[in-house]
């Protein structure tokens, strides 16, 4: 029964995504939003602590935004941005090109309304057709730039600190789910029995084979009429940077990319770029700017064969960690599956300190939560609402208890 859960869910996630990594289709009440008002959202004081708990939702509605204020969910990651086929925060048809100043302006005002506040958009677009061309250097590459900075633009002037986003083109892939500890199920990741595909048929094959399981056999397009090498891709990257970077500084907004999940070197005939520490110490060089950074996907980085650990050093240290996706995993590829947040092979206890030591100052999203008995669908991304709360107080608690070693209490 749990398997089946997931993958319906699962198979709802990839028809639907166009926004967060894995971000769901469920949702729940109205989500009307407010009249846009004052443009100012509500800031950081000194008496707050640097690092802080957070959660991600597509829809804030009243249930959610009253939850997080019980829950003392203070920040709120909402999943959207460009390409999102919702008005932001909502489960309402966006019905037009993109969403507008006016758009985001209404959502950060009815969050704050709550006493909560915005931390970031997440979101992606190069793993949908239509935007293809930006990290392919398609013919529209230039067009698609221009209409996908102007709602960048107006994110920044409605008051959205950060927009965290990926770059994959051939989007997130998983095999089979797994069964961990109580009978919960976790998706899981096996590079052998996806390592032969190469085409549409091939993907379809092991699709099948996998009884239904949801592989991104869409994104196999791609590469049906000629290859990409890992250097074209590159310099497509760079060149999105480098006309990007300058419009977020100027409007200031911070921008980060998610990390290549799995973080293989290559799926289905495709590079993936960013899959290790290298790449991500390339990417920064690129533009050196805080308005170059990272969405900092905790378990995507665990995945990889370097370790998570000088991560969090290298990038906190130099202010290139813009929030944290806290979850964990079993292993490194080419084999992994997802994890209750404490029981992966991560010493989650001892990553939390090390932001601490780095001076990290953000947030910390639950993420990817398993699939548990009796659960209820929650409108973020992987989890109901029971697994996504056995999350956040694992997460407060342990923010709590480095916050007071560190203070020496």
């Amino acid at each position: 029964m749990q398997t089946q859960k997931l993958l319906s869910w699962m198979t709802k996630l990839i028809v639907a995504a166009a926004g967060g990594i894995f971000s769901s289709a469920f949702v729940h009440g109205t989500g009307q939003l407010e009249a846009a008002g004052s443009q100012t959202s509500i800031p950081q004081t000194n008496s707050e602590p640097r690092m802080r708990n957070a959660w991600a939702v597509r829809s804030a509605n009243d249930e959610v935004l009253k939850l997080s204020a019980q829950l003392g969910v203070r920040d709120i990651v909402i999943y959207g941005g460009p390409g999102s086929a919702c008005l932001p925060g909502t489960d309402q048809p966006l019905n037009k090109p993109r969403a507008v100043y006016e758009d985001y302006l209404a959502l950060r005002k009815r969050i704050e309304s709550y006493g909560l506040r915005i931390a970031a958009i997440e979101g992606g677009f190069v793993h949908l057709p239509r935007f293809r061309d930006v990290a392919l250097g398609g013919p529209k590459r230039e067009e698609l730039i221009s209409e996908l900075i102007a709602e960048i633009r107006d994110m920044a002037r409605a008051g959205i600190p950060i927009y965290g986003y990926h770059w994959m083109p051939s989007f997130v892939w998983r095999t089979e789910p797994t069964s961990i500890r109580g009978g919960a199920v976790a998706t899981d990741f096996d590079f052998e029995i996806v390592r032969s595909v190469n085409d549409r048929v091939s993907c379809e094959r092991v699709r099948a084979s996998l009884e239904g399981w949801p592989l991104s056999c869409e994104s196999v397009e791609i590469t049906r009429d000629r290859r990409y090498s890992e250097e074209e891709l590159w310099q497509n990257l760079e060149h999105w940077i480098k006309v990007v970077t300058p419009v977020a500084e100027k409007e200031g907004i911070r921008l980060g990319i998610h990390p290549d999940d799995p973080p293989v070197p290559s799926i289905a005939g495709l590079p993936r770029l960013l899959r290790n520490h290298a790449a991500y110490r390339r990417l920064m060089e690129i533009y050196p700017s805080d308005s170059n950074a990272i969405e900092f996907c905790q378990g995507t980085f665990s995945e990889m064969e370097d370790d998570v650990y000088e991560a969090i050093k290298y990038f906190g240290s130099r202010n290139k960690i813009l929030y944290v996706h806290f979850r964990n995993v079993s292993a490194k590829i080419p084999k992994f599956h997802e994890e209750f947040i404490n029981t992966g092979y991560v010493d989650m206890y001892k990553a939390m300190k090390l932001y601490q030591e780095v001076g990290y100052r953000g947030v910390f999203i639950d993420d990817h939560c398993p699939t548990i008995e009796g659960d209820v669908a929650f409108p973020g991304n992987l989890g109901g609402y029971r697994s996504r709360i056995f999350a956040q107080g694992y997460i407060q608690a342990m923010l709590e208890a480095v916050r007071k070693e560190a203070d020496g209490r």
